[in-house]
């Protein structure tokens, strides 16, 4: 019996880590600039694909499953805020605060 309390817990953890929403992959920002989120140093790096900032890490995020947290900047203004994100299918909504204050949100689309 023990065991097969185990299989089943490894099969539904199994299960669990496949439906889990990556976050690496190209990204539609609001802008109309593509993002690439790719694996660098154990967290994600958010780097601009196009656009007039293309080729600039503008974040860093660690997480897993469907939750994310770090550092975004907004290439426009140069300011970087405490940032989250979270994956839903093939949206990607992203979050930076500033002394959890003055907040910014967007959502980007898979590509």
């Amino acid at each position: 019996m023990r065991s097969i309390i185990i299989a089943a817990a490894l099969a539904l953890s199994a299960f669990t880590a496949q439906a889990a929403e990556p976050i690496e992959g190209n990204w539609k920002t609001a802008s109309g600039a593509t993002a690439e989120i790719a694996p660098c140093g154990g967290s994600f790096c958010v780097t601009l694909k196009s656009g007039q900032h293309s080729g600039k890490q503008i974040g860093k995020m660690a997480g897993s499953g469907d939750s994310y947290k770090g550092e975004i900047t907004d290439p426009e203004t140069d300011k970087t805020y405490s940032g989250s994100g979270s994956v839903s299918g093939n949206s990607l909504k992203m979050k930076g605060c500033v002394m959890a204050v003055l907040c910014k949100s967007q959502t980007w689309t898979r590509l």
